[in-house]
């Protein structure tokens, strides 16, 4: 392990489901700053390791560590409130809002807890947090959007808002899921340039992907899964070069 802070550590977690033994021996350690790539093939684990550090799926053994703070056995939410926010593979978000109001929502929720009580009323009357939507709407360039509803947007606005989503929480780590999934070449350069200038402020992220274009842009570091074990565990060259992943991974073409 280098001397960099460690933020996130998954420490030996095993994640079986009955007989499958879906992750085995994930050791891994995420440093202040950078942006952490997962990458594997179909079927590898990824998912599945990404639902243990939110705590969707409790792990069979082990635990994840942020911060410090032990997340095994905590509800999502409550990783949540520490400072971990997600960006999804398909977003989630509140069709029937305009973008401005959804991206005010996890602002207040975060002060607030859940304030369904006369929420249309809050999302009104709350200026600060409306200003601070959309200074984040601009940062993510949809601010020209912030009055459509959130529903009708293309996918890969949707994915930009739900960063902006994100963003406002103001997390210690972002955990992206296929940022890119679906998204055409264009909305997926955009997005990987959106990453760039959120990366130079210095704000951790794990990514898990499996466009190697987007990787291979973003990540200082990348740890490949193959049959829910780390096979590999590097810098972008040191992954690219490594046999074993070009077998599991990029076919031995590459």
């Amino acid at each position: 392990m280098s001397n960099g802070n460690i933020v996130l550590h998954v420490a030996d977690v095993h994640k079986r489901f009955g007989g499958l033994h879906a992750l085995a021996d994930i050791d891994l350690a995420v440093e202040e700053g950078k942006t952490h790539a997962i990458i594997g093939p179909n079927g590898a684990g990824k998912s599945t390791l990404l639902n243990v550090i939110i705590g969707k799926l409790a792990p069979t053994s082990g635990q994840v560590i942020f911060d410090g703070t032990i997340l095994t056995g905590r509800k999502p939410f409550q990783i949540n409130q520490l400072g971990i926010a997600r960006v999804f593979q398909t977003p989630e978000i509140f069709a029937d809002l305009s973008v401005l109001h959804n991206v005010m929502i996890p602002a207040l929720a975060r002060r607030d807890g859940m304030f369904k009580l006369n929420m249309l009323r809050t999302l009104e009357s709350e200026t600060a947090i409306r200003a601070e939507a959309e200074h984040m709407l601009e940062d993510v360039g949809m601010i020209a959007r912030k009055d459509m509803m959130a529903g009708s947007l293309s996918r890969g606005d949707k994915r930009r808002m739900e960063l902006a989503m994100c963003l406002i929480q103001h997390p210690r780590l972002l955990l992206l899921d296929e940022p890119t999934a679906g998204m055409s070449r264009h909305d997926t350069n955009t997005t990987i340039e959106l990453l760039k200038k959120i990366k130079s402020r210095g704000m951790t992220k794990v990514i898990i992907e499996h466009d190697m274009h987007v990787v291979f842009s973003l990540a200082d570091k990348i740890s490949v899964l193959a049959q829910g074990r780390i096979i590999a565990d590097g810098t972008p060259d040191q992954v690219r070069g490594n046999p074993k992943v070009q077998e599991a991974y990029l076919g031995g073409a590459h």
